[in-house]
Protein backbone atom coordinates (compact mmCIF):
# COMPACT_ATOMS: atom_id res chain seq x y z
CA UNK A 1 0.00 0.00 0.00
CA UNK A 2 2.77 2.43 1.01
CA UNK A 3 6.29 2.68 -0.34
CA UNK A 4 9.11 1.71 1.99
CA UNK A 5 10.15 5.37 2.45
CA UNK A 6 6.63 6.28 3.56
CA UNK A 7 6.50 3.29 5.94
CA UNK A 8 9.84 4.35 7.44
CA UNK A 9 8.55 7.89 8.05
CA UNK A 10 5.28 6.59 9.52
CA UNK A 11 7.16 4.10 11.72
CA UNK A 12 9.46 6.82 13.03
CA UNK A 13 6.53 9.12 13.80
CA UNK A 14 4.76 6.21 15.51
CA UNK A 15 7.57 5.42 17.95
CA UNK A 16 8.08 9.11 18.76
CA UNK A 17 4.39 9.71 19.48
CA UNK A 18 3.86 6.54 21.52
CA UNK A 19 7.11 6.69 23.48
CA UNK A 20 6.35 10.36 24.16
CA UNK A 21 3.02 9.29 25.67
CA UNK A 22 4.51 6.54 27.83
CA UNK A 23 5.76 9.09 30.40
CA UNK A 24 2.15 10.08 31.05
CA UNK A 25 0.99 6.43 31.17
CA UNK A 26 3.77 5.53 33.62
CA UNK A 27 2.90 8.52 35.81
CA UNK A 28 -0.77 7.47 35.93
CA UNK A 29 0.17 3.88 36.74
CA UNK A 30 2.46 4.85 39.60
CA UNK A 31 -0.55 6.31 41.42
CA UNK A 32 -1.65 2.71 41.93
CA UNK A 33 1.41 0.47 41.46
CA UNK A 34 4.99 0.40 42.71
CA UNK A 35 7.66 1.22 40.07
CA UNK A 36 9.46 -2.09 39.55
CA UNK A 37 6.32 -4.19 39.84
CA UNK A 38 4.59 -1.91 37.34
CA UNK A 39 7.42 -2.48 34.87
CA UNK A 40 7.32 -6.21 35.56
CA UNK A 41 3.58 -6.39 34.79
CA UNK A 42 4.15 -4.31 31.66
CA UNK A 43 6.85 -6.55 30.20
CA UNK A 44 5.17 -9.80 31.28
CA UNK A 45 1.94 -8.83 29.52
CA UNK A 46 3.93 -7.65 26.50
CA UNK A 47 5.67 -11.05 26.30
CA UNK A 48 2.28 -12.80 26.35
CA UNK A 49 0.99 -10.52 23.58
CA UNK A 50 4.06 -11.19 21.44
CA UNK A 51 3.62 -14.95 21.96
CA UNK A 52 -0.04 -14.74 20.87
CA UNK A 53 0.85 -12.66 17.80
CA UNK A 54 3.56 -15.13 16.82
CA UNK A 55 1.11 -18.02 17.12
CA UNK A 56 -1.50 -16.20 15.02
CA UNK A 57 1.09 -15.42 12.33
CA UNK A 58 2.63 -18.88 12.44
CA UNK A 59 6.06 -17.54 13.38
CA UNK A 60 8.68 -19.72 15.04
CA UNK A 61 11.27 -18.54 17.51
CA UNK A 62 14.76 -18.58 16.03
CA UNK A 63 16.96 -20.73 18.26
CA UNK A 64 20.41 -20.65 16.64
CA UNK A 65 23.27 -19.82 18.99
CA UNK A 66 23.64 -16.20 17.82
CA UNK A 67 19.92 -15.53 18.24
CA UNK A 68 19.92 -16.96 21.77
CA UNK A 69 22.90 -14.77 22.71
CA UNK A 70 21.06 -11.71 21.36
CA UNK A 71 17.90 -12.63 23.29
CA UNK A 72 19.86 -12.84 26.53
CA UNK A 73 21.73 -9.58 25.86
CA UNK A 74 18.47 -7.80 25.04
CA UNK A 75 16.67 -9.23 28.06
CA UNK A 76 19.23 -8.01 30.56
CA UNK A 77 20.83 -4.99 28.89
CA UNK A 78 17.96 -3.48 26.88
CA UNK A 79 15.05 -4.15 29.24
CA UNK A 80 15.83 -5.40 32.74
CA UNK A 81 18.86 -3.29 33.68
CA UNK A 82 18.22 0.02 31.83
CA UNK A 83 14.50 0.17 32.59
CA UNK A 84 15.15 -0.93 36.16
CA UNK A 85 17.73 1.85 36.54
CA UNK A 86 15.37 4.51 35.17
CA UNK A 87 12.39 3.38 37.27
CA UNK A 88 14.62 3.22 40.36
CA UNK A 89 16.26 6.59 39.65
CA UNK A 90 12.94 8.42 39.30
CA UNK A 91 12.43 7.88 43.02
CA UNK A 92 15.32 10.32 43.57
CA UNK A 93 15.44 12.73 40.62
CA UNK A 94 12.75 14.65 38.65
CA UNK A 95 11.56 13.19 35.34
CA UNK A 96 12.82 16.34 33.55
CA UNK A 97 16.35 15.76 34.80
CA UNK A 98 16.06 12.08 33.83
CA UNK A 99 14.97 13.10 30.31
CA UNK A 100 17.97 15.40 29.90
CA UNK A 101 20.45 12.78 31.08
CA UNK A 102 18.92 10.04 28.95
CA UNK A 103 19.07 12.37 25.94
CA UNK A 104 22.86 11.97 25.85
CA UNK A 105 22.23 8.63 24.12
CA UNK A 106 22.88 10.00 20.58
CA UNK A 107 26.32 11.21 21.67
CA UNK A 108 27.23 7.68 22.73
CA UNK A 109 25.75 6.30 19.50
CA UNK A 110 28.19 8.59 17.65
CA UNK A 111 31.08 7.45 19.85
CA UNK A 112 30.31 3.74 19.63
CA UNK A 113 29.58 3.94 15.89
CA UNK A 114 33.00 5.49 15.29
CA UNK A 115 34.76 2.57 16.99
CA UNK A 116 32.50 -0.42 16.32
CA UNK A 117 30.24 0.37 13.35
CA UNK A 118 32.41 1.80 10.60
CA UNK A 119 29.67 1.46 7.98
CA UNK A 120 27.53 4.00 9.90
CA UNK A 121 29.07 7.22 8.59
CA UNK A 122 28.61 10.12 11.01
CA UNK A 123 28.64 13.49 9.24
CA UNK A 124 29.46 16.96 10.53
CA UNK A 125 25.81 17.96 10.08
CA UNK A 126 24.66 15.04 12.22
CA UNK A 127 27.00 16.05 15.06
CA UNK A 128 25.75 19.66 14.84
CA UNK A 129 22.17 18.36 14.83
CA UNK A 130 22.75 16.30 17.97
CA UNK A 131 24.24 19.33 19.75
CA UNK A 132 21.26 21.51 18.76
CA UNK A 133 18.81 18.80 19.83
CA UNK A 134 20.43 18.21 23.20
CA UNK A 135 20.57 21.97 23.86
CA UNK A 136 16.85 22.12 23.11
CA UNK A 137 16.10 19.36 25.64
CA UNK A 138 18.10 21.20 28.32
CA UNK A 139 16.18 24.42 27.62
CA UNK A 140 12.80 22.66 27.74
CA UNK A 141 13.40 21.38 31.26
CA UNK A 142 15.68 24.13 32.57
CA UNK A 143 12.85 26.06 34.22
CA UNK A 144 12.07 23.19 36.58
CA UNK A 145 15.63 21.91 36.77
CA UNK A 146 17.06 21.85 40.26
CA UNK A 147 20.10 19.70 40.87
CA UNK A 148 21.30 18.74 44.32
CA UNK A 149 24.38 16.62 43.67
CA UNK A 150 24.49 15.39 47.25
CA UNK A 151 21.07 13.78 46.81
CA UNK A 152 20.72 13.40 43.04
CA UNK A 153 24.11 12.04 42.05
CA UNK A 154 23.31 8.32 42.36
CA UNK A 155 20.02 8.73 40.47
CA UNK A 156 21.74 10.76 37.77
CA UNK A 157 24.43 8.10 37.34
CA UNK A 158 21.75 5.40 37.11
CA UNK A 159 19.99 7.18 34.21
CA UNK A 160 23.31 7.90 32.52
CA UNK A 161 24.28 4.23 32.74
CA UNK A 162 20.88 3.31 31.29
CA UNK A 163 21.43 5.68 28.36
CA UNK A 164 24.95 4.38 27.67
CA UNK A 165 23.69 0.78 27.86
CA UNK A 166 20.90 1.43 25.37
CA UNK A 167 23.35 3.10 22.96
CA UNK A 168 25.66 0.08 23.18
CA UNK A 169 22.79 -2.35 22.64
CA UNK A 170 21.70 -0.41 19.55
CA UNK A 171 25.18 -0.88 18.06
CA UNK A 172 25.13 -4.62 18.81
CA UNK A 173 21.70 -5.08 17.25
CA UNK A 174 22.59 -3.05 14.18
CA UNK A 175 25.66 -5.20 13.66
CA UNK A 176 24.52 -8.69 14.60
CA UNK A 177 20.69 -8.91 14.63
CA UNK A 178 19.86 -8.33 10.95
CA UNK A 179 18.64 -11.91 10.59
CA UNK A 180 16.07 -11.66 13.39
CA UNK A 181 12.39 -10.90 12.90
CA UNK A 182 11.50 -7.61 14.66
CA UNK A 183 8.53 -9.23 16.44
CA UNK A 184 10.01 -12.56 17.49
CA UNK A 185 13.20 -10.98 18.85
CA UNK A 186 11.06 -9.40 21.59
CA UNK A 187 9.63 -12.60 23.07
CA UNK A 188 12.47 -13.99 25.20
CA UNK A 189 13.89 -10.58 26.26
CA UNK A 190 10.47 -9.37 27.40
CA UNK A 191 9.86 -12.61 29.30
CA UNK A 192 13.24 -12.30 31.05
CA UNK A 193 12.57 -8.68 32.03
CA UNK A 194 8.93 -9.25 32.96
CA UNK A 195 9.50 -12.25 35.21
CA UNK A 196 12.64 -10.79 36.83
CA UNK A 197 11.14 -7.37 37.57
CA UNK A 198 7.91 -8.89 38.87
CA UNK A 199 9.86 -11.07 41.30
CA UNK A 200 12.08 -8.15 42.36
CA UNK A 201 9.00 -6.00 42.94
CA UNK A 202 7.21 -8.68 44.95
CA UNK A 203 10.27 -9.23 47.17
CA UNK A 204 11.56 -5.71 47.74
CA UNK A 205 8.70 -3.24 47.20
CA UNK A 206 5.92 -2.22 49.58
CA UNK A 207 2.93 -4.27 48.40
CA UNK A 208 0.52 -2.65 50.86
CA UNK A 209 0.20 0.42 48.62
CA UNK A 210 -0.91 -1.56 45.54
CA UNK A 211 -4.29 -0.70 44.02
CA UNK A 212 -5.54 -2.68 41.01
CA UNK A 213 -7.86 0.05 39.76
CA UNK A 214 -8.62 1.37 36.26
CA UNK A 215 -5.50 3.56 36.29
CA UNK A 216 -3.33 0.51 36.91
CA UNK A 217 -5.09 -1.58 34.27
CA UNK A 218 -4.94 1.19 31.65
CA UNK A 219 -1.29 1.97 32.38
CA UNK A 220 -0.07 -1.62 32.20
CA UNK A 221 -2.23 -2.46 29.17
CA UNK A 222 -1.27 0.65 27.20
CA UNK A 223 2.42 0.37 28.03
CA UNK A 224 2.48 -3.34 27.17
CA UNK A 225 0.63 -3.22 23.84
CA UNK A 226 1.58 0.18 22.47
CA UNK A 227 4.59 1.29 24.51
CA UNK A 228 6.39 -2.05 24.19
CA UNK A 229 5.14 -4.53 21.58
CA UNK A 230 4.23 -2.04 18.85
CA UNK A 231 7.08 0.42 19.43
CA UNK A 232 9.95 -2.00 19.97
CA UNK A 233 8.92 -4.14 17.00
CA UNK A 234 8.79 -0.99 14.86
CA UNK A 235 12.09 0.25 16.33
CA UNK A 236 13.88 -3.02 15.50
CA UNK A 237 12.44 -2.93 11.97
CA UNK A 238 13.60 0.66 11.50
CA UNK A 239 17.05 -0.26 12.77
CA UNK A 240 17.53 -2.38 9.66
CA UNK A 241 16.39 0.42 7.37
CA UNK A 242 17.84 3.74 8.58
CA UNK A 243 20.96 5.30 10.02
CA UNK A 244 21.32 4.42 13.70
CA UNK A 245 22.05 7.99 14.80
CA UNK A 246 18.90 9.24 13.08
CA UNK A 247 16.92 6.57 14.92
CA UNK A 248 18.46 7.53 18.27
CA UNK A 249 17.29 11.13 17.76
CA UNK A 250 13.84 9.92 18.79
CA UNK A 251 15.14 10.42 22.35
CA UNK A 252 15.01 14.16 21.63
CA UNK A 253 11.46 14.10 20.27
CA UNK A 254 9.76 11.99 22.95
CA UNK A 255 10.26 14.57 25.74
CA UNK A 256 8.58 17.20 23.54
CA UNK A 257 5.60 14.88 23.05
CA UNK A 258 5.53 14.28 26.81
CA UNK A 259 5.51 18.03 27.53
CA UNK A 260 2.72 18.65 25.00
CA UNK A 261 0.59 15.81 26.41
CA UNK A 262 1.17 17.08 29.93
CA UNK A 263 -0.08 20.48 28.77
CA UNK A 264 -3.14 19.07 26.96
CA UNK A 265 -4.21 16.38 29.44
CA UNK A 266 -2.81 17.38 32.83
CA UNK A 267 -3.03 21.15 32.17
CA UNK A 268 0.66 21.61 32.93
CA UNK A 269 2.39 24.83 31.93
CA UNK A 270 3.76 25.05 28.37
CA UNK A 271 6.29 27.84 28.74
CA UNK A 272 8.20 29.97 26.27
CA UNK A 273 11.29 27.98 27.22
CA UNK A 274 9.55 24.77 26.18
CA UNK A 275 8.64 26.34 22.84
CA UNK A 276 12.19 27.60 22.20
CA UNK A 277 13.67 24.25 23.23
CA UNK A 278 11.27 22.37 20.97
CA UNK A 279 12.22 24.58 18.03
CA UNK A 280 15.91 23.90 18.68
CA UNK A 281 15.23 20.17 18.77
CA UNK A 282 13.47 20.33 15.41
CA UNK A 283 16.31 22.42 13.95
CA UNK A 284 18.75 19.82 15.25
CA UNK A 285 16.83 17.01 13.58
CA UNK A 286 16.82 18.93 10.30
CA UNK A 287 20.58 19.42 10.58
CA UNK A 288 21.10 15.75 11.37
CA UNK A 289 19.17 14.83 8.23
CA UNK A 290 20.66 17.52 6.02
CA UNK A 291 22.39 15.02 3.76
CA UNK A 292 19.23 12.93 3.33
CA UNK A 293 17.12 16.03 2.63
CA UNK A 294 19.70 17.29 0.13
CA UNK A 295 19.82 13.92 -1.64
CA UNK A 296 16.04 13.78 -1.80
CA UNK A 297 15.79 17.27 -3.28
CA UNK A 298 18.40 16.39 -5.89
CA UNK A 299 16.12 13.63 -7.15
CA UNK A 300 13.54 16.28 -7.94
CA UNK A 301 15.13 17.89 -10.97
CA UNK A 302 13.51 20.42 -13.24
CA UNK A 303 13.85 19.34 -16.85
CA UNK A 304 11.84 20.97 -19.59
CA UNK A 305 9.70 22.65 -16.96
CA UNK A 306 8.68 19.31 -15.36
CA UNK A 307 9.64 17.44 -12.18
CA UNK A 308 10.65 13.85 -12.30
CA UNK A 309 12.00 11.37 -9.77
CA UNK A 310 14.90 8.99 -10.41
Amino acid sequence: MFSEKVRIVLGYILICLIWGSTWLAIRLGLDSLTPILSAGFRFSLAAILVFVLMKIRGMKLQTDSLSIKIYLILGFFSFLIPFGLVYWAEQFIPSGLASIIFAVMPFFVILFSYFFLKEEMISFYQIVGVIFGFTGIVIIFSEKLKIDLSNDFIGMMAVLLSSITQAGIAIILKKYAKHLNPLSMNLVPLAIAGISMTLIGLIFENLSVLKFDMKAIFSVGYLALFGTVMTFSTYYWLMKKVNLLFLSLSTFITPIIAVILGWLILHENFSLQALIGSILVLIGILFANFSNIKSYLKTKLVRNGKYYTN
